[in-house]
């Protein structure tokens, strides 16, 4: 399996993500480019897709941080008690406030909300697509390098675990796979990429095979 350093990330990765916030995160109107619909094209039925009125504009940090000449991925476990997306496991984000400058500035505020970690620590390199979920949620990833020196603090009732994986294991295609449940009464296909007891799956997946079809095309 293939290694994947910060020098390898900048000069091969950085140079193929989307150096401004793609304009279908400003325009609703617009398709997103990736969405829980791309397994599943009946999806494109359901009104969540068709209008826009109903999106909600929505940014999440892809933290990469080095461990050993290493990348690895920074993630969270979300409480069992929360109403949505109960002990999913999920990118630090969520919706963009009014008060927000945009994505980053977002992704940066819960970041340091959710997981303790200060922007100063964070250096954003690019976008990945944005990602329309089945939900309403319109998402902005915001990939970003972390420097050292930083105290991961969970935040209370939201999230009960900080963790990392190593980015070479979502870039490998074998560790991507394909399962599916029944949500609103149909059977839904989803991306699910498990390591060890951790099961990375849904949007999070999702946006993790769009970082690895970006980087290693």
């Amino acid at each position: 399996m293939a290694i994947y350093s910060q020098d390898w990330f900048r000069e091969h990765a950085v140079p193929r993500l989307h150096a401004q916030v793609p304009a279908e995160a400003i325009d609703t109107a617009l398709p997103a480019l990736r969405s829980d619909a791309d397994l599943n094209a009946d999806i494109e039925a359901d009104a969540v897709f068709k209008k826009a009125e109903k999106t909600r504009a929505a940014a999440v940090l892809v933290g990469l941080l080095e461990r050993d000449g290493e990348l690895h991925v920074l993630l969270t476990q979300r409480s069992d008690e929360l109403p949505t997306h109960a002990g999913q496991i999920a990118f630090p984000g969520g919706k963009i406030d009014a008060e927000d400058a945009g994505p980053v500035a977002c992704a940066l505020r819960e970041t340091r909300e959710e997981t303790g970690v200060a922007p100063e620590f964070v250096e954003p390199t690019g976008f990945l697509d944005v990602y329309q979920t089945g939900t309403g949620f319109r998402i902005v990833p915001v990939v970003a390098l972390l420097r050292t020196g930083f105290d991961l603090v969970p935040e209370p009732g939201e999230v009960t675990e900080i963790f990392d994986v190593p980015l070479a294991h979502f870039m490998e295609p074998a560790n991507h796979f394909r399962h599916s449940r029944v949500w609103q009464g149909r059977e839904r296909q989803y991306y699910a990429m498990p390591y060890g007891d951790r099961y990375v799956w849904g949007a999070t997946a999702g946006m993790l095979r769009n970082l690895h079809d970006r980087i290693t095309r």
